[in-house]
């Protein structure tokens, strides 16, 4: 294929031709150019009142592992920050160095910005132009905001199908994109796969390099970079950044040694904050970053953004005939239940329920990434039931905890917004877990994946009746969130695409639910 180069004057020729079309849509119309640097896009995240972190990673094309090696090990760039889409009112402008000691991405943290009101923002390297991307500022802390919009995203594996439902949420303009983890998987499929829709084309991920490639190729799908443009993000990670159900220092494999874990861990988290519009974060005393933190929308909402795999314990019964994880009972597994153990870890826990208790926001939004409300399953004994041990349910004193924070805290309006579950949930959360006749503390919705499959419907519809407390369940879609809220109302639609294998699936709404300020309850319709 011959080589094309992309000058500035033809970059924003390119751009200013795409007027007709939806701004957002003009990503991805630069990527023909092999030499162009900008082919990963363009990103926002953390807003404040006064500015937010816009971001980009340099790049050579094509995508594969190491030939990002082509860039120099520094690479000068400006970065421009607008009032209008156009760059005819520019506010800020500045220098930055992308580095390859971090991938050559950058982060820029921008400050003494206006609350409440859209920017525009690209970045000029090697002689091109960015597209462009929309940033909000949030509103100031003593504001009284009519609405918020945000859309809620979790779990895109690239193999498994397009990322259409991305498009779909960047048509919305949000305020806000939540990303709830499992933003890349570190596995790859077999060749020949049933469902293989697009290999990633390499080995699973264990070190730096393998991390970034993924996200890299990630951040090349026009779809993912039309989304980051539309809006700033607020995003944690899951479990698939660094490998499958991992819980804190501990890999899915009981026999590899913590010490040995750690390093693939520290890779996966380094490759995290390169690749993700983060503020940066604070360390740990002995190193780590510290990711859960905490944003206001005026007086409308809190948004606590938390870490669910970090600083957690040992998966329950780690040992035979367990390992770990599964269907575990009760009576053979005393972890479950043990108040010792911690899903949060608890210095995020207290940071946490101190957020709840001094909170005078009317809504509550705590992102998270695992599914809170139990989960009965029906085993052989009788009156014994099992439970999914990965989330809430393997941490049943943590979420104990959690539960009895929200009821004493007496907090507003508090909704918690969750994934990993490959599917869409509407839960009522009780002050006792199990028991639906003691009082309602929260409002749980789950949403569905971006592309990964989802459980067994029938399985799953089979056990409600001895799970009352879930107001609706369905896995056979995949999509995401659409939240609306207002001080007396919050508004959600379960938004579900046709067809994950096809790029240019349309979209309908699956389901809707509303809960009205001063109650917890959910309301179909």
């Amino acid at each position: 294929m011959p080589s094309h180069t992309f000058g500035r004057r033809q970059a924003l020729r390119l751009l200013a031709g795409a007027a007709a079309a939806p701004w957002f849509l003009q990503y991805g119309r630069a990527l023909a150019g092999q030499d162009y640097p900008f082919g990963l896009g363009v990103a926002s995240g953390d807003p404040a009142h006064d500015g937010f972190v816009i971001w980009t990673r340099l790049s050579s094309l094509p995508l594969y592992p190491g030939n990002e090696e082509r860039l120099p090990n520094r690479v000068p760039l400006t970065w421009e920050v607008a009032e209008d889409a156009n760059f005819r009112r520019i506010v800020q402008r500045g220098q930055s160095n992308a580095l390859r000691l971090l991938g050559h991405a950058v982060h820029v943290e921008l400050h003494n910005l206006r609350p409440g009101r859209e920017y525009w923002y690209r970045f000029i390297a090697l002689g091109d132009v960015s597209p462009s991307g929309r940033a909000i500022t949030l509103p100031s802390p003593t504001a009284s905001p009519e609405r918020l919009h945000l859309v809620v995203a979790s779990c895109a594996n690239w193999e498994r199908g397009y990322f259409s439902a991305y498009r779909h949420m960047a048509e919305e303009r949000p305020d806000l994109t939540l990303f709830l983890g499992d933003y890349i998987y570190e596995y790859s499929l077999p060749t020949g796969a049933a469902d293989l829709v697009r290999p990633y084309g390499a080995a699973e991920a264990t070190d730096l390099a393998g991390y970034r490639y993924r996200y890299a190729l990630h951040h090349s799908d026009p779809d993912l970079q039309a989304l980051h443009a539309a809006a700033p993000c607020l995003a944690t990670w899951d479990d698939h950044e660094v490998q499958d159900d991992y819980s804190g220092e501990h890999a899915k494999d009981p026999a590899v040694r913590p010490a040995e874990f750690i390093r693939r861990r520290a890779a996966a988290y380094q490759a995290f904050l390169e690749n993700l519009p983060l503020r940066r974060p604070a360390r740990e005393a002995d190193g780590r970053p510290r990711i859960y933190r905490s944003f206001r929308y005026g007086q409308l909402a809190s948004l606590p953004v938390l870490d669910g795999r970090q600083y957690r314990s040992r998966q329950p019964c780690p040992v035979a005939p367990h390992h770990g994880k599964g269907h575990l009972e009760p009576a053979t597994c005393q972890d479950l239940r043990d108040p010792r153990r911690t899903l949060l870890g608890f210095a995020q826990e207290r940071w946490l329920y101190d957020q709840l208790r001094n909170s005078d926001s009317r809504w509550q939004l705590i992102a998270q990434n695992l599914l809170v409300a139990p989960l009965r399953i029906p085993a052989a004994m009788p009156d014994e039931d099992r439970y999914w041990t990965d989330n809430w349910d393997g941490f049943q004193a943590a979420r104990d905890r959690l539960l009895e924070s929200l009821h004493q805290s007496r907090v507003a309006n508090p909704v918690i917004l969750s994934g990993d579950y490959h599917s869409f949930w509407a839960n009522h959360l009780h002050l006792r877990a199990e028991d639906p006749q003691s009082p309602r503390v929260a409002t749980e919705l789950v949403g569905t994946s971006i592309t990964s499959n989802g459980p067994s419907y029938e399985s799953v519809q089979a056990i409600m009746p001895v799970n009352p407390h879930v107001r609706f369940y369905d896995s056979r879609s995949r999509g995401y969130l659409s939240l609306d809220l207002d001080r007396t109302r919050l508004e959600v639609r379960m938004q579900a695409i046709s067809e994950r294998a096809d790029p240019h699936a349309s979209l309908a709404t699956l389901k809707r639910f509303s809960v009205e300020s001063g109650d917890p309850r959910l309301h179909p319709g």
